[in-house]
């Protein structure tokens, strides 16, 4: 979740520029990425990140602020439009479909302002707990279809394995002073997720869950927070207004994809890929509001 950007609207002046959610087609041809125009899918003003296709490639979860109000909503691609989807007086962040495609489980802050995880029906209906102890959660990923690793918050903030199965037990800690990107790795019962390291640097590393093996795979670019799978096995991540690339079979550097600058987007964040791997979906701030 992202409470820091929130926590500055309530500051006096003004506000931070706020992210948008792009959509651009997606292709990946002998181990090279494609991406084509970005088209503003949000196009308002406020804060939408955070966004996570569905499992029928057709529309995308997003955490959308309206009204001081913390909501998820649902993007439409083809008819291009959003609806609302949980309507709560609490505050729901990084929605992400459930495994057993029933729903979809979101980091909730409760009104005493915890944070644990919960799940509701794909309609926003039946919210549920779905890790009673483990907390303050701030990001989360599904391994399979009841294994978890979660971020929670602390100094450092640590990845935690947890089972929805035994909801009441504690985590248990697997790795510490991590960053907020947590990604499941498309065909494994894996878990990317940031290493950092004030001496070497920020790494990308993977957590498997079967052999309980946490394994180096890449240094991570300098401004890189956030990374993503395609089905083909390419890592992708951006900075400033530039995507890369970093194909995990034939390992080497990262390679600079696509430059967003002439397209006006800047500071490039989160970013989504369809189930087929068609589109890709890019948080950014559009380059114009960075001006005033």
């Amino acid at each position: 979740m992202d409470v820091l950007w929130i926590a500055l609207l309530t500051l006096q002046g003004p506000p931070p520029p706020a992210p948008d959610i792009y959509v651009a087609e997606l292709r990946v041809k002998d181990g090279r990425v494609s991406v084509g125009a970005p088209v503003n899918a949000t196009a308002r003003p406020g804060y939408d990140n955070q966004p996570f296709f569905l499992p029928d490639g057709r529309s995308f979860l997003y955490t959308s602020v309206r009204d001081s109000q913390t909501d998820i909503y649902r993007y439409d691609l083809d008819r291009k439009t959003s609806v609302r989807v949980t309507a709560t007086r609490e505050s729901e962040y990084s929605p992400t479909p459930l495994p057993n495609g029933k729903g979809f489980s979101v980091i909730r802050v409760e009104l005493d302002s915890t944070q644990r995880l919960w799940s509701f029906n794909p309609d926003g209906s039946q919210p549920r707990l779905v890790l009673d102890s483990i907390k303050p959660v701030g990001y989360h990923a599904w391994a399979n279809d009841h294994t978890l690793l979660l971020f929670v918050l602390g100094t450092p903030a640590t990845l935690q394995l947890a089972d929805a199965r035994a909801p009441a037990a504690s985590g248990e800690i697997v790795a510490r002073d991590i960053g907020r990107s947590l990604q499941r790795i498309p065909g494994r019962e894996a878990v990317s997720f940031v290493q950092r390291d004030s001496v070497a640097g920020a790494s990308l590393q993977e957590f498997d869950v079967r052999s309980h093996r946490v394994t180096k795979l890449v240094r991570a670019p300098a401004g890189a927070d956030f990374f993503v799978w395609t089905r083909q096995g390419i890592v992708l991540t951006a900075s400033g207004t530039k995507l890369y690339q970093w194909d995990s079979h034939r390992g080497g550097d990262w390679e600079p994809i696509a430059d967003f600058a002439s397209a006006g987007l800047a500071n490039l964040t989160r970013l989504a890929v369809s189930p087929k791997g068609d589109r890709l979906a890019i948080v950014a701030v559009p380059a114009v509001a960075l001006a005033f």
